[in-house]
């Protein structure tokens, strides 16, 4: 179905040309209404039970969302066009950006992987016993309450929640699988007059639950407390967070979907092999300690991952990628956006990535400051942690003059500074982190920065991350062979010490990627650097050290071929002229061991040595004193063998 859009220029705030939009979207674009929410309101109707209809108004969302609920039709689209591009200081033309917003808005985002939680409402308490208790009476009609007070507290019995002794030691799991572990248990014995009995204390109790409302003040239980679904923390001494964390605990019982944010393949990490450590970015900058290490390579529960990305973005081999949406879908956003606005006219562009602070911070810029620039383009992602090297690279090739990141309180820093530290040594000056908490101040930043100049000729974002990347490099550095990069770089050559090497071949067999190769007619070690992960296997196994790594990204064609870092003449076998081996290793070992050892004593023990495998055997069998030799083999038994037996009886 052909999409159309309805345009509403918001009681006259805001200059539409529905005609260039149209040209450069090339979607249909009616009349532009003044008051499509309210007076205009027959009219979105209409378009509504039609189906297909994006429209250009965010504030009126719901709105119009309940009017089609009322049509029993499907909920339309929406894109804000008002506070992003229309409500603007700046006098250029906002109609190339208005036009890319929509562009973007028609695009059809793949629907997220998700899996149901069930949780039946049981639900842990803790904190000291007045104010844990206080929220216990709060939650027993909605919840299964279990109050934990601290070893010495008097427990006080009642039939609308359990009561228990306690040291909460251990705690791990979220939403709907909590495991716990407690020291120093006791329940209360039931009967009897006054306060109750207690049980013997015991430790290492274990219990689970589907919640856990965290009332101590304490040090939180988990890594990015914020982020475990199912575990509300707040502060006792404050009312108001504490009355929010009951209510939220309360809305816990259910089905709940819960996003798979992140797709694995094991068979891509190159976290480790042959119990040699190798990459571990991805454990490095995980908030939640969902990731951890099972061999060869990581697992991440799905249920512990809070989806800020930055796994995604750190991963050198594309064995973990973002699922929601996929990296494909960004740059095919990010492509749309370039093109939508060169084809409507648009000049030299930046854009802006932000996530949901990110839209806040520019509906109050817009509504009561300067808005944002018309060369300035919003894009708003899930999940700012994600977006690495490859997407800021990605939107400078597909011709946006620069890349600003405005980040939130929930940015991973530990990511995207690594991130934006690579994509500045591939592209300089060109990439920014906007750390800025005030609109005004946004919009100040924005309208004194100059945009600079985008590539004349743009290139299409098409392929895997590491692809994308490398093709954005080479598009953004056209006289440039290869670039330094700083430490810790997914791309590079690995140097070899060949004085040190002894063509062992071990980096070989267990490179992950297959950036290291041999060859199977003569001895050398070969390297593809473009297929290097840097991921530092191969030095870590070098038994003689000789292997070092070099960030640094070769542009050239000469990075996707493979060429030799150590070679030597090979050595003929002494019985049948077959090549095998390295010629000094096989001298070196003969000169090593010749006399010296009581094997080798013999010089025929030695002559093996220069022998090929097949040779080898054969020589080895057919010597003297062959400890793998039998003794002579009987001669078969006839049946004269067994008559002269006879007649000798």
């Amino acid at each position: 179905m052909q999409k159309s859009v309805l345009l509403c220029d918001c009681l006259g705030s805001q200059s539409l040309d529905e005609t260039a939009i149209s040209a450069a979207t090339g979607l249909m674009c009616g009349p532009c209404h003044s008051s499509l929410c309210i007076e205009n309101i027959d009219v979105a109707a209409a378009a509504i039970a039609q189906g297909g209809v994006i429209i250009a108004c965010q504030q009126e969302a719901h709105r119009f969302a309940a009017l089609a609920d009322e049509l029993e039709a499907d909920l339309p689209e929406f894109v804000d066009i008002r506070d992003r591009a229309g409500w603007s200081d700046d006098p250029q033309n906002a109609t190339p950006k208005m036009a890319a917003l929509i562009a973007d808005a028609a695009l059809v985002e793949p629907m997220p992987k998700s899996l149901d939680i069930i949780t039946e409402g049981t639900c842990l308490v803790i904190g000291a016993a007045d104010v844990a208790i206080a929220a216990a009476d709060k939650l027993a009609d909605a919840l299964a309450v279990t109050v934990l007070l601290a070893p010495g507290a008097e427990l006080m019995p009642t039939p609308a929640y359990d009561c228990v002794i306690g040291t909460l030691r251990q705690a791990t799991g979220s939403l709907g699988r909590f495991e716990l572990r407690i020291d120093a248990f006791q329940d209360s014995k039931l009967g009897g007059r006054g306060s109750p009995a207690l049980s013997e204390p015991r430790d290492g109790a274990l219990s689970s639950c589907d919640i856990i409302l965290d009332l101590t003040g304490a040090t939180p239980l988990f890594p990015a407390p914020e982020k475990r679904d199912g575990y509300l923390r707040a502060d006792p001494k404050s009312q108001p967070a504490v009355a929010d964390a009951i209510f939220a605990a309360s809305q816990m019982v259910g089905t709940f979907e819960k996003p798979l944010y992140v797709r694995m393949e094991p068979s891509l990490c190159a976290h480790s092999r042959a119990e040699k450590p190798a990459c571990s970015n991805c454990l490095n900058v995980c908030p939640t300690g969902a990731i951890l290490s099972a061999g060869e390579h990581v697992e991440i529960d799905p249920l512990i991952c809070a989806g800020c990305g930055a796994c995604s973005a750190v991963c050198p081999s594309g064995a973990i990628t973002y699922d929601a949406p996929t990296p494909d879908h960004i740059f095919r956003r990010i492509n749309t956006l370039a093109s939508t606005y060169r084809a409507a006219s648009g000049g030299d562009a930046t854009l802006l990535v932000h996530d949901d602070h990110g839209r806040d911070m520019i509906s109050l810029a817009a509504r009561f400051g300067r808005g944002l620039p018309a060369h300035v383009i919003p894009m708003e992602v899930s999940a700012l942690s994600g977006f690495g090297h490859a997407e800021m690279l990605g939107a400078l090739a597909s011709g946006f003059a620069r890349v600003d990141v405005l980040l939130g309180p929930k940015t991973e820093r530990d990511a995207i500074d690594p991130q934006l530290a690579l994509a500045d040594a591939i592209s300089p000056g060109k990439i920014a982190l906007l750390d800025i908490a005030d609109p005004d101040a946004l919009s100040d930043h924005l309208f004194d920065q100059a945009s600079g100049t985008a590539l004349a000729t743009p290139v299409l974002p098409l392929g895997t991350r590491r692809q994308v990347a490398r093709l954005s490099a080479k598009a953004l550095n056209p006289e440039s062979h290869a670039l330094a990069l700083p430490e810790g770089a997914p791309y590079g050559a690995v140097l070899v010490d060949t004085d040190a090497c002894t063509l062992c071949l071990a980096c070989v067999s267990l490179c992950p990627s297959g950036a290291l190769a041999d060859n199977s007619d003569l001895p050398q070690l070969r390297f593809q650097e473009d297929a290097c992960l840097q991921c530092g296997l191969c030095s870590n196994v070098c038994p003689e050290k000789a292997i070092t790594l070099q960030p640094q990204l070769d542009l050239t064609d000469g990075a996707l071929a493979q060429t030799v870092l150590n070679e030597e003449e090979p050595f003929p076998c002494v019985e049948c002229g077959t090549l095998f081996g390295v010629k000094s290793t096989v001298e070196k070992i003969t000169e090593k061991l010749a006399g010296n050892h009581a094997m080798f004593a013999n010089p025929d023990a030695i002559r093996m040595i220069q022998m090929c495998d097949n040779c080898r055997i054969n020589a080895q069998y057919h010597s003297q004193n062959n400890p793998f030799a039998g003794g002579e083999r009987p001669r078969p038994r006839t049946t004269d063998d067994y008559l002269s037996k006879r007649k000798d009886h």
